[in-house]
């Protein structure tokens, strides 16, 4: 590898860290342990063919808050018998999804019902909704007040979550929308050797190859963080 691009890695890695409110002594330690382990995706073939580095979530209060509680709100509604009178309304959404995709084939069917069911709720911004600029929504709190696209992905995240697919094939990814010179958020799967997003902003399931707008920043699961330079970035 030319000295010119490890150079671009080392700095693109060391700026990633810092944003994370590492201080710069873990920075620079995280930095070199990560610059010695080999890339998992080869560079350019990331999520919409950006270069990927991976580390360990850390530093997200936001989304680390909803991993606390999520799993705990979704066995509830699940275990919520919807004859019941003190069965809530956002538990008989839940079980309505999940029910109507669990029977679903192919698996890209099971996307489509899950992405089309929850763009049905209105976009609602946080400052609308919770009185601060930011604000990540678990999955109980989108189904009661909505949200905005953060909180579209990560109901989408556990409903999918629910219906079994696995947490590595799983992410929501923090992005910039090149068409509308805006941030935006999307829930990205993995089937096979293809990668789809489930976007707010349409009920269409198709491959991030067709999102060319998209510039991804970071990406999440409840394991790890992502952080992604795009195409031509690191030459």
């Amino acid at each position: 590898m030319p000295e010119t691009r490890l150079v671009g890695i080392f700095l693109a890695l060391f700026l990633f860290l810092v944003a994370c409110g590492c201080s710069s002594t873990a920075a620079a330690r995280a930095e070199e342990k990560l610059a010695q382990e080999k890339m998992e995706i080869p560079p350019g073939k990331g999520l919409f063919q950006s270069h990927e580095f991976r580390s360990r979530l850390k530093a997200l209060p936001y989304w680390q808050r909803v991993v606390g509680v999520a799993e705990s709100q979704v066995n509830g509604f699940e275990a919520c018998d919807p004859k019941a009178e003190n069965c809530p309304a956002a538990a008989l959404s839940w079980q309505k999804i999940i029910r109507r995709a669990q029977g679903l084939n192919p698996v890209m069917k099971q996307l489509q019902a899950v992405n089309s069911y929850f763009n049905r709720w209105p976009y609602r911004l946080d400052i609308d909704v919770y009185g601060v600029s930011d604000y990540w929504a678990t999955p109980g709190e989108f189904l009661r007040l909505s949200g905005d696209c953060e909180d579209f992905s990560i109901v989408k995240y556990y409903a999918l979550r629910s219906l079994g697919f696995p947490v590595e094939n799983l992410r929501i990814v923090l992005l910039r929308d090149n068409i509308r010179g805006i941030p935006h958020a999307v829930l990205a799967v993995r089937l096979d050797e293809e990668t789809f997003v489930l976007d707010n902003m349409t009920d269409l399931v198709l491959s991030h190859l067709n999102y060319e707008h998209y510039v991804p920043q970071y990406s999440v699961n409840e394991f790890y963080r992502w952080a992604h330079i795009p195409p031509g970035g690191m030459k």
